[in-house]
């Protein structure tokens, strides 16, 4: 078995973790989360596409547009997660066989950095999404 950097792991997450990436590099191509992931971050981006060609008006886009919102907040909270998992637990669930070496600040700041894309990323899925149901309500 090949060893799994925690810091790899938690900048996966963090970069690209709304393609499932960081679960391929962890557990491998069969992961099927992994390539779960790419159904609502895709859909997401295609909602976001809509609305940059057909403007805030389109339905569609605005119902597509929140899942890479999400995508995007639970990578960071994957990324956080990962990156403040103690070395001995992240070396006894992914380096069991491997000897253990330390990690240092590398996926301490990756979590930090997680905290604030995510957080950003959620609270404007959160405003998006409120104004957009709301807009709606008022047009029925």
């Amino acid at each position: 078995m090949r060893y799994r950097s925690k810091s790899i792991a938690t900048w996966l997450a963090l970069l690209l973790g709304a393609t499932g990436l960081h679960r391929v590099y962890l557990y491998g191509a069969r992961d099927g989360l992994a390539w779960l992931h790419l159904v609502p971050s895709t859909a997401g981006l295609i909602g976001a596409m809509r609305m940059r060609h057909l403007g805030q008006d389109d339905q569609l886009a605005w119902l597509l547009t929140p899942l890479l919102g999400l995508m995007l907040s639970q990578a960071a909270l994957v990324a956080i997660i990962w990156g403040l998992t103690p070395d001995a637990r992240w070396d006894q669930r992914f380096n069991a066989t491997q000897a253990a070496r330390p990690t240092r600040w590398a996926p301490v700041l990756g979590a930090v950095l997680a905290l604030l894309l995510g957080g950003t990323a959620l609270m404007g899925t959160i405003a998006f999404s409120g104004q957009k149901f709301f807009e709606w309500q008022l047009g029925r």
